[in-house]
């Protein structure tokens, strides 16, 4: 009589769900205050002035404005919020 044998169990069938990190308002856009402009593992991208950091490192807006990214000392990068001119009435 002709049997097969009982096929194992694949090993490989799991996967992670992906992260989305990565820089989510670039340069010159403008973000209203709370608004994320990075999320990241570590500090890739520093925070500048009016950008605060979350617990994970991610980066957000403390006041409304116009993003700013520069060079900064050692190979860092740094991000800013300008704040936006007030519009004359």
């Amino acid at each position: 009589m002709a049997h097969k044998k009982a096929g194992g169990s694949s090993r490989n069938g799991r996967d992670s769900n992906s992260q989305r990190l990565g820089i989510k308002r670039y340069g010159g856009e403008i973000v209203l205050p709370g608004n994320i402009l990075v999320r990241q593992r570590g500090t890739k991208v520093h925070a500048g002035a009016n950008v605060a950091m979350g617990k994970d490192h991610t980066l957000f807006a403390r006041i409304g404005g116009k993003v700013e990214y520069r060079p900064g000392l050692k190979r860092r990068t740094h991000v800013s919020v300008l704040p936006a001119p007030e519009a004359a009435e």
